[in-house]
């Protein structure tokens, strides 16, 4: 036993042989953190699934005018009348088809259209809402999560770098919006921003869920800079004269950036599902916006007959539920990678 544990340790001559290794032309051109990032989530089984399922709905973003037609306003769920009462998957088309005709071809070579998810409580079309709402999720978690961290990352490094009484003020500013329960905050700054100008529109459950959500990563980008700043490669910038800008944007954040990136990764799927949320709770979209959690807001009325009506929960649920899986996976993947005490010794 002891004969075996003794085999598998790293020797000096592996350890030199990793050191002397001669770099790939990737390696070389992304830097050797880089290359140990996407090497791993190229190696890691979990964090492959998730770039499986992240690209699938990137592909049905990018084809969705392919594959759901729009009708009008693209962004407006079609629906075939008012019935307030769902139809099943497969239900015809009633008022007006969609103008493609493979949506249902019967082997008769009559053409009928044919509502492949079935509609939910107001005739609306549940498989143009999923394909769209494809695309509402996509903008707004990637949109939402890219805001958040840049201000987090300008919040942090201002308040770490220099200190003193910019970092009492902004980490009391950050304190002050901490303070307040995330959802609750968020629901209620896009229920003011739906009554202003901007109305029920896409951007201010946005903008209410940008509001409250970059303390985090200003957390945690000033936590890392404040561990980094005094290294030696930061000391010697500062002693030739670089620039403060310099000294931040080259040497302390791309080696203080990796916590948050994984933090912004699991976030992505979190501020959707938060999005759906605020639409559900009708703070959100529109009525009839394809969004998924409009989709589920629909389906209140027969929240006790899903034994009956299953479709109209089950496949906003699930894209969802998918949605928010591929991203934590790729970000479960992140913090492996980045875990010094997983890393170990590697070629």
């Amino acid at each position: 036993m002891a004969a075996n544990t003794a085999a598998a340790r790293p020797t000096a001559r592996d350890i030199g042989a990793v050191a002397l290794r001669e770099p790939s032309r990737l390696e070389r051109m992304v830097g050797p953190d880089w290359y140990r990032i996407l090497r791993g989530l190229v190696t890691n089984p979990l964090s492959v699934t998730g770039l499986v399922i992240i690209a699938l709905f990137f592909i049905i973003y990018i084809f969705a005018p392919v594959l759901a037609p729009p009708i009008g306003n693209p962004e407006v769920i079609p629906r075939d009348g008012f019935n307030p009462q769902p139809r099943a998957p497969g239900s015809e088309w009633r008022v007006r088809p969609p103008p493609l005709p493979f949506w249902y071809t019967p082997l008769t070579g009559k053409t009928e259209w044919v509502h492949l998810f079935g509609t939910a409580s107001g005739q609306w079309d549940i498989f143009y809402g999923i394909i769209w709402g494809t695309r509402t999720a996509i903008f707004t978690g990637v949109f939402i999560t890219a805001v958040t961290v840049s201000i987090g990352i300008l919040v942090g490094s201002l308040a770490a770098y220099y200190g003193g009484w910019i970092d009492d003020v902004l980490m009391r500013i950050t304190e002050i919006f901490m303070a307040f329960p995330f959802l609750l905050a968020a629901l209620t700054l896009s229920a003011l921003l739906s009554s202003t100008p901007i109305g029920r529109t896409i951007w201010a459950p946005t903008i209410a869920l940008v509001g409250f959500g970059w303390m985090t990563y200003a957390r945690v980008v000033r936590g890392d800079i404040l561990a980094v700043r005094e290294r030696d490669y930061v000391l010697a910038a500062r002693v030739i004269g670089a620039k403060d800008s310099r000294i931040l944007l080259k040497h302390i954040l791309p080696n203080a950036i990796f916590p948050t990136l994984v933090l912004a990764s699991l976030d992505v799927g979190t501020y959707v599902i938060s999005f759906a949320a605020l639409s559900f709770l009708g703070v959100g979209t529109e009525v009839g916006y394809a969004d998924w959690g409009q989709i589920i807001a629909f389906a209140r009325p027969w929240i006790l007959s899903l034994d009956q009506y299953w479709y109209i929960i089950a496949f906003p649920g699930i894209a969802l539920i998918l949605f928010g899986l591929g991203w934590n996976l790729v970000g479960d993947a992140l913090r492996d990678i980045l875990d010094p005490k997983l890393r170990g010794v590697r070629g």
